[in-house]
């Protein structure tokens, strides 16, 4: 199985490094040995049939969960014992296949809580301090996360309804927001979980643009789940196939529309 790096000007530095990855669940093996390398600035797509194992791989990406052997590295440092806070910090963040945004929130608070992270230099009891004593350092530090939350907001497209709850927000726009508040970490890779689940052909085509506007923007790698396969094909780089826990494929997308291990677990002969 050739691993080759897409024909666009890629950076072919190493971004993240899966290494033997095992996962169990007593005796459910749900991630089997999986190794592939993702490299910079790559949009990259995992696709499998339903319980392959691709959220459970993004799970131990992102330190909710950790492997049962095996190592992530990640821009050279392994992280595979990290917790997820720790992970996030260093750069990786991430959207759920299930939208976890808070509800009661608006979208601009749901969006400012992600910049939290980025408060440097201070501890949990310092920062409570701060605030309420109301020193300059906090309203400053607090303007400025409201003013990065709100380009965020304008660059997703819902900056008119920044103060509106998130439970309010049909779908398509809760997606987005989502993305936004990932974007709020300062990402170097970004992890998309189901990105056009729900979404119609039009929402679709706008959601591909969208990816390759903040992968050029923000200089992300990109890591997405998804079952929409025309999507996939169109958006990524490269794309690993799982299936039963195991990677049958990895290559460019014309690699993988023609591999027949593929096509037999998930393509099928359509």
């Amino acid at each position: 199985m050739k691993d080759e790096i897409s024909p666009l000007k890629l950076d072919t530095l190493p971004c993240l490094e899966a290494k033997a990855l095992m996962r169990q669940f007593g005796g459910l093996v749900a991630v089997n040995n999986v190794s592939f390398t993702v490299h910079k600035n790559e949009i990259f797509g995992l696709i499998g049939p339903n319980g392959a194992g691709k959220t459970t791989l993004f799970n131990l990406m992102t330190g909710l969960i950790r492997p049962s052997s095996g190592q992530l590295v990640y821009q050279g440092e392994e992280i595979s014992q990290r917790p997820p806070h720790q992970i996030a910090t260093k750069g990786i963040a991430r959207t759920f296949q299930n939208i976890r945004l808070f509800g009661n929130l608006s979208a601009l608070e749901n969006v400012m809580i992600a910049r939290h992270i980025h408060n440097k230099g201070a501890n949990i009891l310092s920062t409570l301090l701060t605030g309420l004593l109301s020193l300059p350092s906090a309203s400053r530090r607090e303007q400025l996360n409201k003013q990065k939350a709100i380009a965020l907001l304008d660059m997703v497209g819902l900056s008119d309804r920044a103060e509106e709850k998130a439970r309010n927000f049909p779908y398509g726009d809760q997606r987005r927001l989502e993305i936004a508040r990932a974007l709020a970490l300062e990402p170097q890779i970004l992890l998309l979980d189901e990105p056009a689940a729900g979404m119609n052909p039009s929402e679709k085509h706008q959601l591909s643009e969208f990816i390759r506007e903040i992968r050029q923007q923000f200089n992300l790698t990109v890591i997405l789940i998804e079952h929409h396969v025309p999507l996939v094909m169109g958006l990524c780089d490269r794309i690993a196939v799982l299936n039963f826990g195991k990677l049958i494929a990895l290559g460019e997308p014309s690699v993988i529309r023609n591999d027949p291990s593929v096509i037999e677990a998930y393509l099928g002969n359509e």
